[in-house]
Order: C-alpha cells, then structure tokens, then sequence
C-alpha cells in the first residue's frame, strides 16, 4: 500500500504483539491493537503456551521463521537460550533424526548427533538403557510467551501504536469490496459500541481466527484443539542443580512427549490423547480468566504420565499437577494462515501461528504490507493455497484431528493422509482402479504413481535386460538388474512409495507411448478484450501471439521472484488457457484483473490426458481430423478437434521430453476420450514415479520445489522465458548477475530432496528434487549451489541420513539436449 495507512490488529497475543512492532519499525505507525481481554495475559494460547521453541523442521520456511524468532526474542531479553534435545528410543527414531539434522543442516541451523551417553549430560533424568541417542541444537530453547509480547508491544508503543484492552470485535465493517474498520464492544465501567476504522485489518486472534473470519466473510480453515500440559511436584535438588537456566528442551517424539523444567520441577506436554475439538462456541466467553484453558482430563493423560516415567524414572517420586487442557489451532495441512481474503481487499489474517515462529511469521507479514513482498517463500503458508474442497468444516476437522495425531509422527515425504479420500477424482480413476493404481494425493486429487497391470512389462524389461547381459556369468546378470531398475540405489526410505513398476513405465514411454493423466494441473481461463494485455504485463515471456501459440512463461512477485510458471495458450484473440500450479495462481491472476477481464478455474469441469512417446503420433492420428505431421502441428501449439467423437484441445507440449500431446475435453467427455485412445492397444498407462523421472532427466522445474519466490529466473535456468524487451511486474528489479545457480547432480544413491550438499567439508547448498533417471541410468538430485561449484564435473557429496553420497555436476539436459524425440 501507499503511505501510513490506519491499522488494525485483532489479537494483543504474542502474534499481535510482534505484527505491531515489525510494522510500526517499518514505518506504519497508525497501528491499533484491540483484544477482548486484558493485557497482556489476554487469556488466549500465548498465555499458557509453554513457550518451547525447537527450530528445525522439514520446511525451510518455517525454520527460517522459527530462527528469526530465536533470534529476536534472545534480543528482547526473553528467551532462554537452552537447548534443545531430541531423543530415540526406536532405530527409526534414531534415523528420522539423522534426516533432521540434515535439515538443519540444509537450513543453517546448528545442530549434531549425540550419543546415549551425552543425552544423559544434558538430561540426568534420562534412563540410558532407553535411549539411543539424540539429536541436540543449542539456540533452541524456551520463549517466556507473555512478556515477549509485552516487551514487542512496548517497542511498537513508543512508536505510536496503541493496544486497547477488553475490546471485542463484533463485525467487520466494508465497503466496495475493502474493509473499512472494526465494530467492536468496549468493557470498562459500562459498555459502549463504536467502530474503529481501518485501511487494513489483521486478524490474528488465534484459535478465535475462524469467528472474526467469518465476520469478513472469510474462511479460516483452522481447528481448535485441546492440548494436555501439567507439572510434577517438586523433585528437590535435581531440576536445576546441573543448569541453572534449566536444561534442555526435552522431546520423546516416540511416545508423543515432551519436557521442559519449571525450576524443580518439570513441565509434560503430551498429544498422545485423543484429539479434543473445541467449538468456537465452546471456548472460554469473554470475561472469563483465561478461555483458552479447558478442564484437564486425568484419563487422558495418564498414559503420558506412565510413559514419561519409563523414560523418566525419577519421576516416580512425585506425581502431576497443575494440569491444563490448553486451546490452540491446526490447519489441514500444518502450515500457519497468512494472506488477504480473497474477496476483501485489506483483510488480512495471520493465523494458527505458535509461539515458535511467531516473530517471523509477523516479519514475513510486515514486508508483504509494507514492501508488497517478504523476504520468505510463503507458499507453504498463503491462506488462498486450500481448494475450495478443502475448506469445508468437516474436511478441516478430520485433517486438523488428524495433524494433531501425527504431529511427532515419522512422516514419509510422499506419504498421503489416509482419510477423507478420495475426494477428486478424474474421469478417468475407475479405469485407473482397474489398472490397479497405487495413488497418492495432492490438492486433494487422486494421483496414481504406478500401476500393476505392468508388472508384465517389468518382467519383460528384466528379461531383455538379462539378454544383453548373456555373455556375462548368471550370478553377475541377476545383481546388473537391480541397478538397471534403479531399485539397488534405494535405500528403504526412498523405496516407500515407489516401486520398480515405474522403471518399466519409464521405459515405455521413451520407447512406445503412454498415457498419463494430467487432470489434476489447474487450468485457467482467462477471457475478456484486455486478456492478451493483461498476461503481458503479468508474465515475462511474450504471450501475445497470433491464436494457437502455446508460451511457456513466468509469474514473478515485485522483487523479481519466481511466484509461478505457466504455459498459456491463446485460443482466440481474447481468449487463454492457463495452465498454473495451484490456487495460489488462481487467487494472483483474480486479484490483477483489470475490468473487462475475467479469470476462471476450468479444472472441475474439464480434464486431460498427456500423450506422450515415440509412437503417439502412430496412436492419435488415425483417430482425429486434426493434422499431427510435424509440419501440420508444431511444437508449442494448440489447436481444437476431434478424437474420434471427443472434442479436444490438443496442445502439442511435453513435460516427459517425448513427442505428444496434451488432450483436454469436457469432464463427461473424459472417459469416452480415455477408451478411445486404450481401444488401440497401443498405449500403457504412466504413473507421477514415472513421469518425475522422465521430467528430470530432460530438466524441467516444479516450481513450489526447484524454485520460488526467493529464486529469480536466470538462478533457476528460465532465463529463456524472459523478455527484456517488454514491461511486466517484477522486471525492473531482475538481475542477471547472480551468484547461485540450480544445477543437476549425478550421485550413487537415490535421495529425497531437502538434503545438505557439501564440498570441500563446508555446506554449500541442498537438494530439491530427486530422482532415478532410468533412461540414463543414474540417479538425478538437482540442488541449489554457489555460482562458482556450478560447472560440469564439480564434485560434491550429499548428506543422506548422515551418510556421504558422492556426486557431480552435470550439464542439462540429461536426456536428448537436441530436442530432436520431442520435435520430430
């Protein structure tokens, strides 16, 4: 926004607090915060929180937030800098944390692998004969909730801020289409209702989020949860006799536990109950003393507390107290709620937020209002990521009670929540059922990554595999195959979720066709006499081609970050498709719509079938009036037609490097178009395991992994689709001159993404994707390195689980660098 605007902050929580300060040391002084209880102790989830602050996480972003909060609130003066320790009692406990201190490797976070023997230093409690060792980072610690709060509000009012208790907030005014202020009832010695007006509103009273929502007409897709926390009696001269700042923060993830000291005491958390909702309507009514605390139930918590005790022994000498039932929030999907409404222009939410990243989620927040973007990838936790499928009240639920379950859980990368599913569905899932799909989900679409109808075409790939072996001893065949299905690079990790089926539909794709269904990518219309201008000043490619052009492009943020890439085609002189990543895109096209110009999600009613293989043009042709000579239908173009009594939109793109079409039709004209093409015999059906493979060994990016909005397009290598020769947004703050670069690494080993790469005994980056690159026969991870490390032949070694994997840079494409399998 322009200038100072007015302010208003919902919530004097920690959440509340750190906005108010952030803002207001940027400039935006015309800040009011307004809580209906008192300050600063306002009675919600940062008044009981315990305060525990443990960095490292599997996102980069929320370790990013979680660090800056470390960092600041030590600053501040209110943060015990402890330590924090995790510990297994499982071998797979003991491996999760070697892949989390690569993360914190990954991330920049310190932190080590300790033996049995050191947990016991840090924690004397600990029974050694339980443990098998820990996972120790000594900046994590503990954040006294309530007085960073009030010492970031103190900051924020000598800057002019104002915080106003025993405020609550009734209605959400608006006008055209903006939020104008807040109606809120003031308690003192009567009761008064007024309005306090607002250019931008906040939102960020935690689990009470969903209610001022929905005054702003907004869903706040978050569950309100009990969470059980109590203290021991006293244990006399064992909490703090060791430390006298107390030790370590303490988790026992196995038993969904964890630890703090209380002095001579000791403070248990445990979500190892069942999970507890909590109605809006439920929670504590105003006036009440502390409403986010609910009833402490002993049942539940007693078999924390035997738990505890085996971990714990001398624990035995005392017993609970001082328990509390605590309110606070989960999302669907675990990330917090920041953004604007999508309807209302300056409402604006910072929700489901703990203690632990709440100073850089309110940082990341201050930048986008005050800068118009952070300085953090936010797409983890945009509030316009959800589908509106996944915004009803019963899917927020189970997925919210859900989240709650596993939230110590060792969570495999690709693994899907089991439950409600399936929710989306193609046209084409029954016949993929009868194919028998393994499916995964995404945006809560069904996706299968293989299919066991080809176990057929894998014992006929090991077989001709085994025949161009013969001259070779048998015993040296049967151990050649393993490394030519890429199953011998696969550790048991990297083998859930996967299975050598894909090597065999790899395969066929590169040798035959396939089909894959593409149904799930989100496709956009956007129609309207400004559409061509509108999509040149947002993209930075030139889509204002004559109808029929297909363009591969770019949606950058105002700093010159990569939000999105698209492929749009013009299908008439004011009318495109768009093919996006996700709603983010949805909500970003919405949003910079000028008048005249209308943006529509054509995913629900439509769906697609990628055509891709050597021998597609052999299966498509005979069945289309449509000309798919080379000559007749180019690379990068679209055209409209039949295939058989299907009308389709064939766009000749390939995303598997193979000759091929994308075929998209109507959602009743699905299953007619896959029959058709299956009636021909020709085709195998191809699954995600396949396709990823296939994309990464010709280079093709995914964006949300290989690249975000802290990447700009020539660190990403997209600086093909950039035209320097027009004006579109975030183009006058890119920068050729870069100093990182997204390279492709060969290793020895299959990994996952997010591992620390290392050269030279120094971290110099981490992988994004990964994968089996069964036509060349190597594993494929791209990675994030220094400009300088960035040359084919550089040698570097991945950290997988602890484990050195040696690697090196190679030029891209791995596969076909001539384009001539996709253009000829």
């Amino acid at each position: 926004m322009v200038g100072r605007p007015r302010l208003v902050i919902v919530g004097a929580g920690i959440v509340g607090c750190a906005l108010a300060d952030e803002l207001t040391g940027r400039g935006w002084t015309d800040v009011t915060v307004v809580d209906q209880g008192p300050l600063f102790a306002t009675g919600g989830s940062s008044s009981h929180a315990p305060g525990l602050v443990f960095q490292t996480n599997p996102s980069k972003t929320m370790t990013e937030f979680a660090s800056y909060t470390v960092r600041k609130y030590t600053e501040l003066g209110c943060f015990r800098q402890v330590g924090g320790l995790e510990v297994a009692t499982t071998p797979e406990r003991w491996a999760d944390l070697g892949r989390k201190q690569g993360w914190a490797e990954s991330w920049g976070v310190e932190g080590r692998l300790v033996d049995a023997d050191r947990c016991v230093e840090l924690w004397p409690l600990l029974d050694p004969g339980k443990v098998l060792g820990g996972f120790h980072v000594p900046t994590d610690g503990l954040a006294a909730a309530v007085a960073c709060g009030e010492r970031q509000a103190a900051r924020a009012i000598e800057r002019g801020a104002r915080f106003l208790a025993h405020h609550t907030v009734l209605g959400v005014e608006q006008s055209g289409g903006r939020v104008t202020g807040v109606a809120v009832e003031v308690r003192g010695e009567g009761v008064e209702y007024r309005v306090v007006p607002a250019d931008v509103v906040v939102c960020a009273a935690g689990f009470w989020g969903p209610t001022v929502g929905a005054m702003a007409g907004l869903t706040v897709p978050l569950l309100s949860l009990a969470h059980q926390y109590a203290r021991t009696g006293p244990l006399p001269g064992r909490a703090e006799a060791a430390a006298p700042d107390g030790w370590p923060i303490l988790r026992h993830q196995d038993r969904d536990l964890y630890f703090r000291t209380h002095g001579d005491r000791i403070g248990i958390g445990s979500y190892a109950h069942r999970p507890m909702p909590v109605a809006q309507h439920e929670i504590g009514p105003k006036g009440t003393v502390m409403p986010s605390v609910q009833a402490f139930t002993e049942e539940d918590f007693d078999p924390s507390w035997r738990d505890a005790v085996e971990l714990l022994p001398a624990l035995k000498q005392t017993h609970y107290e001082d328990g509390i039932n605590g309110v606070f929030s989960f999302t669907p999907d675990g990330f917090p709620l920041i953004g604007e409404a999508p309807h209302l222009d300056g409402f604006w939410v910072a929700e489901a937020v703990w203690v632990t990243h709440s100073a850089g989620v309110a940082r990341a927040l201050a930048e986008l209002l005050v800068d118009g973007r952070s300085g953090s990838d936010l797409h983890e936790c945009d509030l316009n990521r959800f589908e509106k499928a996944q915004l009803s009240p019963a899917f927020i639920e189970e997925r919210g009670k859900r989240n709650f379950v596993e939230v110590y859980d060792v969570i495999h990368p690709l693994q899907p929540m089991e439950s409600p599913r399936p929710m989306r569905t193609s046209p084409f899932y029954q016949r993929q059922r009868e194919l028998g799909g393994y499916f995964l989900e995404a945006a809560g679409w069904e996706r299968p990554q293989w299919f066991e109808a080809n176990v057929p075409l894998l014992e006929d790939l090991v077989r001709r595999r085994r025949t161009d072996l013969r001259d070779l001893p048998e015993e040296a065949r049967g151990m050649a195959v393993e490394p030519f299905l890429g199953a011998a690079q696969r550790d048991a990790w990297a083998s859930r979720h996967w299975s050598p089926v894909a090597a065999a539909e790899s395969h066929a794709t590169r040798e035959g066709v396939a089909l894959y269904d593409m149904t799930p990518l989100k496709r956009i219309e956007v129609a309207g006499p400004g559409a061509a201008a509108f999509l040149q000043h947002l993209t930075t490619n030139n889509v204002d081609k004559k109808p029929g052009s297909v363009t591969y492009t770019l949606l950058l943020d105002p700093g010159g970050g990569v939000r999105s890439d698209l492929t749009v085609a013009r299908l008439s002189e004011d009318r495109f498709q768009v093919g996006a990543n996700g709603n983010l895109d949805l909500d970003w096209l919405t949003r910079h719509a000028p008048g005249g110009v209308q943006v529509r999600d054509l995913t629900p009613g439509t769906c697609c079938i990628g055509v891709w293989g050597p021998r597609a043009r052999e299966l498509v042709q005979p069945l289309t009036d449509m000309d798919l000579s080379h000559e007749g239908f180019r690379y990068f173009t679209c055209k409209s037609g039949y295939v058989a009594q299907v009308p389709v939109l064939a766009m000749r793109v390939s995303y598997v490097g193979e000759l091929g079409w994308e075929l998209y039709t109507t959602a009743d004209m699905g299953l007619k178009l896959w029959d058709t093409l299956w009636a021909t015999g020709l085709p195998i059906a191809g699954g995600r395991a396949a396709f990823n493979s296939l994309r990464l060994e010709k280079g093709y990016r995914l964006w949300g992994v290989d690249m975000t909005p802290e990447h700009n397009p020539y660190e990403a290598g997209l600086g093909f689709a950039v035209r320097r020769d027009k004006d579109f947004l975030g183009g006058d703050a890119l920068s050729e001159d870069i100093t990182r670069k997204l390279v492709p690494l060969l290793s020895t080993e299959v990994v996952m993404g997010r591992e620390p790469v290392r050269h030279a005994g120094r971290t110099v980056g981490y992988v994004t994707s990964a994968a089996y690159g069964h036509t060349i026969q190597r594993p494929i991870a791209y990675a994030w390195l220094p400009i300088e490390l960035s040359a084919p032949g550089t040698h570097v070694d991945i950290s997988y689980f602890g484990r050195r994997v040696p690697a090196e840079v190679a030029a891209e494409p791995l596969f076909d660098p001539g384009m001539e399998k996709i253009k000829r």
